[in-house]
């Protein structure tokens, strides 16, 4: 009998210890992000984080305040405008929709409109753009954001902003190429994305939102109602402008709530990427469907692209040798980011009450020490390397335009104890804990740690001519100018 009892006694102490084991302390990060340091050097007057790792929420830490004008904490509940990460929530709505059979995103968009019709123009004339063109960028229309209002001043309706009676733009929206053959960022897109969805249904985008996506998830401190409408939220941050002052009455009215006027919590915002995250696994998922998010998620635009894009998400990275779906948010005096893994159920999240130069470099800085510090490490690309040879590294050593995002910049690819390594402007921006190595695969294909497309070159007399990217399944060629050698 006594010998049982030991056992047993062992067998509990095992398991309790296991538990334990199991039970990790992520409070750490708050000492090595050093957020409170950086507020104060770059007077940033708040700022919220949230760090999820196997489906679950594992950190959460505000700092600051919520307007200049008070000592009000910034806490886990105060509201951020989030900007564009409303796209892929807009995106997500259609899908939903969709899915429900009350919309079809394959059919022309125009015939959704009631107070405002698409433009006449020659890259229309045979190709009616579709609900998903817009959704992914690829219809080809213009107006890339939009400037906010305050309470007291004339706020412009849908129709005005289309018509460009707004202060950024002075012409209707319009088309630059046939809808589907190359990708062209539009928040103007997104705007008629709203209109269709309100004329359609006959009911605001919020309400809508409210319905099929934050509702049902317990979403309690995100909503698309903006500050002068009824409803809206109560624990909110101001917008700041960069001498780390509120910007008129610090509540920023977004009539295009489309592609930027949600407002929201980083933990919310990591709420709806776990909730994907679990439906990409179909596990664990209570409102979106597997289908949905694997189709919001996927890549559907190359050229052009940035790097990658899908459905309101983009794709342009590679950290940790993850594929990851993401969404930065900037409007003047605010802004955030929300990035997760298409495996594995890890991320973050964070939203800033400051301008650019207030916010950039705390932001960037945080990203690094997550991406860091929590030692992720997946099996996107695992394909197997080689040596590079050296007349072929010789080849590839050189200065050219960007060719990995399409944005014009001086692009390198140098040696260094005897390995390639890409370097640019834009790849520093996007850096993570690892250096962009330049890596030789066994099938003839090249990838870059950290960056997620594989590329293959062409030469000819000596110099790399042309690179292909390559990304599930899609691919698209670009010309490599050489600057320098």
């Amino acid at each position: 009998m006594k010998t049982f009892f030991n056992t047993l006694y062992f067998l509990l102490l095992m398991t309790s210890c296991q538990i334990f084991a199991q039970k990790k302390d992520y409070s750490y990060l708050t000492d090595s992000l050093k957020i409170e340091q950086q507020l104060e050097k770059y007077k940033l007057p708040g700022f919220s984080v949230v760090v999820f790792e196997n489906y679950q929420i594992v950190y959460s830490h505000q700092f600051g305040v919520k307007s200049a004008n008070s000592p009000e904490k910034i806490d886990e509940n105060t509201a951020f405008s989030t900007a564009s990460i409303s796209k892929p929530i807009t995106a997500l709505l259609c899908y939903l929709l969709e899915e429900k059979g009350l919309i079809n995103l394959d059919n022309p968009i125009d015939q959704s409109l009631k107070r405002w019709h698409l433009p006449k123009s020659k890259f229309t004339e045979n190709n009616n753009p579709t609900w998903r063109q817009f959704l992914n960028h690829t219809a080809g229309t213009t107006q890339d954001g939009f400037e906010d209002h305050y309470q007291g001043e004339k706020i412009p309706t849908l129709k005005e902003s289309l018509l460009g009676k707004i202060p950024r733009y002075d012409k209707e929206i319009e088309f630059l190429f046939t809808p589907g053959t190359s990708w062209q960022y539009s928040g103007g897109g997104y705007t008629i994305i709203q209109m269709a969805l309100e004329d359609t249904f006959n009911r605001p985008i919020a309400e809508l939102a409210k319905e099929y996506i934050f509702s049902p998830l317990g979403l309690k401190n995100t909503t698309m109602i903006q500050p002068n409408e009824k409803g809206f939220l109560t624990n909110v941050a101001l917008v700041h402008d960069k001498d780390g002052k509120v910007i008129k009455t610090g509540l920023p009215i977004t009539p295009q709530v489309g592609p930027s006027g949600m407002w929201s919590t980083p933990k919310e915002l990591a709420l709806i990427a776990i909730e994907i995250q679990n439906a990409l696994r179909n596990k664990n998922n209570k409102v979106i469907s597997h289908n949905v998010a694997k189709k919001v998620t996927e890549v559907t635009a190359l050229k052009n692209a940035v790097g990658g894009w899908s459905y309101g998400w983009q794709k342009s990275f590679g950290y940790d040798n993850y594929d990851w779906f993401a969404c930065n948010g900037s409007n003047t005096g605010v802004g955030g980011n929300v990035m997760g893994t298409m495996k594995d159920g890890n991320g973050f999240a964070f939203l800033a009450n400051g301008e650019k130069p207030n916010r950039f470099p705390v932001m960037g800085q945080t990203q690094k020490t997550i991406l860091k510090l929590m030692n992720w490490q997946g099996d996107f690309h695992h394909e197997k390397n080689q040596e590079i040879p050296s007349d072929l590294k010789e080849k590839l050593i050189g200065t050219y335009d960007d060719f990995l995002y399409g944005q014009k910049m001086e692009t390198k690819i140098v040696e260094k104890n005897n390995r390639l390594y890409v370097e640019s402007e834009i790849l520093e921006h996007f850096k993570g804990k690892n250096d962009n190595e330049l890596v030789y695969l066994k099938n003839g294909s090249f990838k870059i740690i950290d960056y997620p497309n594989l590329l293959k070159f062409d030469f000819k007399d000596g110099k790399p001519t042309y690179v292909t990217l390559t990304r599930d399944d899609l691919t698209t060629t670009i010309q490599i100018i050489n600057k320098a050698k």
